[in-house]
């Protein structure tokens, strides 16, 4: 039976490999980052904290790669827009090391921030927008993209629909700090042709982007995720029923319970009770599920009295 070092070790190796075919050569490492892996198998020697350490070479010769499956890391798209991928297989649960986990949480971070894979959007951002909240979290948020005020802090859902989420959450008993916010676009996209506003992400910016989304997801492992909006839900599950038919429904995301539900800014534009009513009665189905406990004023929120 592998132990969970060698099934992320397998993991890493698969991710390599994956990156080498799409061209990428060297990936700089923090020597920290390897003590602190190092530190789930035992003491090895650390390079210089001054020199980056190149983790794939440029030579034809495949990785090794062990015998333990893993998930498959599918490829980046950078072409012209596409419909998203359909979901991609669950990768293996293992229980990870605490050290090892905020280690790689801590290196995914640092190669988003400098991420140039789509140019108009690397020319045009303030901040990479990575994600927020607890890295053991139960339950992970997803949105489509940052807009204007993500950009300008660095942070997601922090505008207005970003302050009505988090009156969502502390509703359901929990904070932002007990849960984990992420997009799946890690870019505010832009906008040349208008002053202000946000758009929607095309799909290609979204296939690009979304392999560092599932690393996330794989390495906090939550119990539930919700999908904020329609094209969350497109991005995610590549259904485009739209999210009125989709929402209140349990779907599955690498292995993972999903439930669609429509984004703060729609509660903002539609203030009726049965809108809200419909949101607060998927989160009371998440709450279940979860096994948080619900009072009865909780249950009756936004019902006609």
């Amino acid at each position: 039976m592998p132990t969970s070092y060698e099934q992320l070790l397998d993991a890493t190796i698969q991710h390599l490999q994956s990156l080498k075919e799409q061209g990428v050569r060297h990936v700089p490492v923090q020597a920290q980052t390897l003590a602190s892996l190092a530190q789930a198998r035992g003491p090895v020697a650390v390079a210089p904290a001054a020199r980056p350490v190149p983790v794939i070479s440029t030579s034809t010769a495949p990785l090794p790669v062990r015998s333990t499956p893993v998930a498959p890391v599918p490829p980046m798209a950078f072409a012209a827009p596409v419909a998203p991928a359909p979901p991609p297989a669950a990768a293996p649960r293992v229980a990870l090391d605490p050290q090892a986990k905020t280690a790689a949480i801590q290196e995914l971070r640092e190669r988003a921030l400098v991420c140039v894979k789509c140019e108009h959007l690397a020319t045009s951002r303030k901040n990479v927008v990575f994600g927020v909240g607890d890295i053991n979290a139960l339950l992970m948020f997803v949105g489509e993209a940052p807009g204007a005020d993500e950009d300008a802090q660095g942070e997601p859902f922090v505008g207005a629909a970003g302050q009505l989420l988090t009156r969502i959450i502390q509703t359901m008993g929990l904070s932002r700090q007990t849960v984990y916010i992420a997009n799946i676009l890690k870019c505010r996209p832009d906008t040349p042709d208008q002053p202000a506003g946000n758009r929607k992400p095309t799909p290609a910016e979204m296939n690009a982007c979304i392999p560092y989304l599932h690393a996330q997801i794989d390495l906090i492992q939550p119990k539930v995720i919700v999908a904020l909006g329609g094209t969350a839900v497109e991005g995610l599950l590549g259904k485009t029923e739209g999210i009125t038919r989709l929402r209140g429904n349990w779907h599955t995301y690498r292995g993972v319970p999903l439930m669609p539900t429509f984004h703060p800014s729609y509660l903002l534009r539609n203030q009726a009770l049965h809108e809200k009513r419909k949101v607060w009665e998927d989160m009371l189905a998440v709450m279940e599920h979860l096994g948080l406990n619900i009072s009865e004023k909780q249950r009756g929120y936004f019902l006609k009295t």
